[in-house]
């Protein structure tokens, strides 16, 4: 699959379009023996769906995709059922889980922008680039993106890993958090450990980055190594953390997320360490 994000949808309406429809944050997806996939239009017109308020935002196999909400009194006819985005992420390729996970983005974006902020009039679609622009004031707004840090922290082959209360009982995942107003992604890789765990860190290094749309996150991740103190949960976010050795991991979080390519990333690069290096 090959997704193509854009605001510009095609001159002529297509004949067999993606549809993304999302009841909050539930995807309606046809289930076809072990395969999970996207409607596409022939699978609508067998349907009473209605297709109202839908909102185009790329191509897929170079197929437009369109994204539209299902009331919550709406039933949802055969052969659709409704998925949560999570567990949709696990059944997808990248760019089909890139393509849902936009789609859900747009959507509630969508729905939380209808009216101005500043003059309180109906917004109006901007022709020329995804965005909302007020009829009276003029004012533009974008979708929303809230830039988030998560980071694999080394101490001596080992990786720290927490649980968060979020989580279930034995799951755990790398440190995240979100960005605050004036500071620098480095700086707050330093203060989320901090704060979360009670250690500071050094050699903070850029790994790569992934939309996350629960709701509008954009995920950049780091790695960095230990650097002094000693854990000391937050009892907020974190209810325990402890450090582990690659081939003694827990439960941790798919392939499809970043999180787990931070882990993985430690576990091909530094195998486990013997007593004896630890000791010195």
């Amino acid at each position: 699959m090959t997704f193509v994000s854009t605001a510009e949808p095609p001159l002529i309406p297509p004949e067999n379009a993606f549809w993304f429809f999302f009841r909050k944050q539930r995807l309606l997806v046809i289930q076809e023996g072990e395969n999970t996939r996207i409607p596409k239009t022939r699978d609508l017109k067998k349907t009473n769906l209605s297709t109202e308020g839908q909102h185009f935002f790329g191509m897929l196999n170079g197929q437009p995709c369109y994204a539209s909400g299902l009331g919550s009194n709406e039933a949802i006819p055969e052969p659709f059922s409704a998925m949560e985005l999570r567990q949709v992420f696990r059944r997808f390729e990248t760019d089909g889980v890139q393509a849902a996970g936009l789609a859900g983005h747009v959507l509630a974006w969508h729905r939380n922008h209808q009216y101005c902020s500043r003059c309180g009039k109906s917004n109006e679609d901007k022709p020329d680039e995804r965005a909302k622009i007020c009829p009276e004031c003029g004012l533009i707004n974008y979708p929303r993106l809230s830039p988030a840090i998560i980071v694999s922290v080394v101490r001596e082959g080992k990786i720290l890993l927490a649980h968060s209360t979020r989580f279930p009982e034995d799951f755990y995942s790398v440190l995240a958090g979100f960005v605050e107003p004036g500071e620098t992604l480095e700086a707050c890789v330093r203060r989320e450990v901090s704060e979360e765990v009670g250690i500071s860190v050094k050699n903070i290094r850029y790994f790569g980055s992934q939309p996350w749309p629960f709701p509008d996150s954009l995920m950049v991740g780091f790695t960095a190594e230990y650097a002094g103190g000693e854990i000391k949960e937050d009892g907020v976010e974190i209810s325990h953390a402890d450090w582990f050795e690659p081939d003694r991991l827990p439960r941790i979080p798919p392939g499809i997320s970043i999180a787990r390519k931070l882990i993985d990333g430690f576990t091909e690069e530094r195998p486990p360490v013997t007593p004896a290096v630890l000791s010195k």
